[in-house]
């Protein structure tokens, strides 16, 4: 029998970590929106307390080649790099390439992709940062690479999208490809630093926002929308939130929920083919933070900040659709010139360009206008299910270590206020963010968060 697509068990009851994920991987499931066995691009994700000593097994199973390069810094060589090196030394030949403080940009890409080339596949031993440059790099020139997370410090290990910073100093999404394997070893993302599960629980912690925004944006625009991304999560996100506490102490049931939630979340963004599941205003807000905070950037996390966004987002949400009338939408107001002095003018014409289909004229305010006034009492009920309080969602960041606001992260207010009031001109993505600007509410929303 094929597994059905509702969920009503929970890792620890079904006594393993990647139950449900084995059957998405090996095709078995079957997507309750298309009735068809789902499929998605990975050989093997595995989850477990320890991997030590199955590294050289899982590796193989995967058949990269001859060849491999292991890919990490300092720091994720001494906590899993060197042993994982050390033991795929028994499959293959290995070359151990270090980063030295990486950066996902251009020329960190064009540096790998010189460092690697005479070898078959790449192996990441990291996080973020290296994770999206083997990602990309071998999505780039075909050949394929998988994964050991030693942080759960984010979402986008399984996700099939890169995020990179250009030359110009944008940080985009790029269509990548997904890992052949990911393998996550729980006892060494629990002893990892602190805030990076606290980080990577933030960004679980979005997906409430993220689905308020994309479930808006296709009501009111027809954009496309899937449910399977969270019909696959729903029920590990619960459990995972049960234990936002335990996180902070290395609780290993703790860790194994947050990898699996991070994992099942980069599963969703390959049924859906965008990173709109989980990554919608909050997340442009963060990037906002990322392009350009220059020295005023304190060093946070893209989870971090995005917990913090995740906040003001849904205090916007939540005001906006407590209100029994829709706010009454004007012609977009965004000044190019403004833009280029906040931005550059590279980056500012490239936003301007791309952000060009969601600016509203006189016209095309009238016409959503009508068509709030007709969905908006549906609109509320509809995404009622899919929010959590706002109190809610501040104590289980509080609980999981994770900043809460501007002033927790160190960022000033004034810049704040600006990346709040101007992320939405970074992308073609419509959120509560263009819904209350263009109701000429944002700014008022703004002065209220520190």
């Amino acid at each position: 029998m094929p597994a059905a697509g509702g969920l009503a068990r929970t890792a620890t009851s079904n006594g393993q970590w990647t139950f449900l994920i084995d059957d998405i991987v090996a095709g078995r499931w079957v997507n309750p929106e298309t009735g068809d066995y789902a499929t998605v691009p990975y050989d093997s994700i595995v989850i477990a307390d320890s991997l030590d000593g199955a590294e050289a097994d899982l590796v193989r199973d995967l058949g990269l080649g001859p060849r491999l390069a292991v890919v990490f810094d300092q720091a994720t060589e001494a906590a899993l790099g060197e042993r994982v090196a050390q033991r795929l030394g028994s499959i293959a030949t290995v070359e151990r390439v270090v980063l030295d403080a990486p950066h996902a940009d251009m020329r960190s890409v064009e540096d790998l992709a010189a460092r690697t080339r005479g070898v078959d596949a790449l192996v990441a031993v990291g996080s973020g940062t290296i994770n999206d440059l083997c990602k990309y790099v071998t999505s780039c020139d075909g050949r394929r690479y998988c994964v050991f997370p030693t942080a759960s410090s984010m979402n986008g290990y399984t996700s099939t999208t890169a995020s990179i910073t250009l030359d110009s100093g944008l940080k985009v999404s790029l269509r990548s490809h997904a890992p052949s394997g990911c393998f996550w070893d729980l006892s060494v993302s629990a002893s990892a630093p602190k805030f990076l599960a606290a980080s990577g629980f933030a960004d679980c912690i979005a997906r409430s926002v993220a689905q308020v925004d994309w479930w808006l944006s296709h009501r009111l625009l027809g954009s496309a929308y899937s449910t399977a991304p969270y019909v696959i999560q729903d029920a590990d996100e619960a459990e995972l939130n049960r234990r936002a506490a335990s996180l902070p102490a290395g609780d290993i049931e703790a860790f194994g929920y947050l990898s699996r939630v991070l994992t099942l979340c980069g599963l969703g963004i390959s049924f859906a083919g965008t990173s709109s599941p989980g990554s919608m205003g909050e997340h442009q807000i963060s990037h906002y933070i990322d392009c350009f905070a220059g020295d005023r950037h304190p060093g946070t996390l893209h989870g971090q900040q995005v917990g913090v966004a995740s906040l003001t987002l849904a205090r916007v949400q939540q005001s906006l659709l407590a209100s029994e009338t829709p706010p009454k939408l004007k012609p977009t107001e965004i000044d190019p010139q403004d833009m280029a002095q906040r931005m550059g003018r590279e980056i500012a014409a490239q936003c301007y360009a791309d952000i060009a289909p969601k600016r509203l004229d006189a016209v095309g305010a009238e016409a959503l206008n009508k068509r709030l006034a007709e969905l908006w009492p549906a609109l509320r009920e509809e995404t009622r299910p899919m929010m959590i309080p706002v109190s809610e969602m501040e104590s289980l960041l509080r609980s999981a270590g994770a900043p809460v606001s501007a002033k927790d992260l160190g960022l000033s207010s004034d810049f704040y206020h600006e990346a709040v009031l101007h992320a939405r001109e970074m992308r073609n993505r419509f959120s509560f963010l263009d819904l209350a600007a263009d109701a000429r509410l944002l700014e008022s929303f703004v002065t209220t968060e520190d």
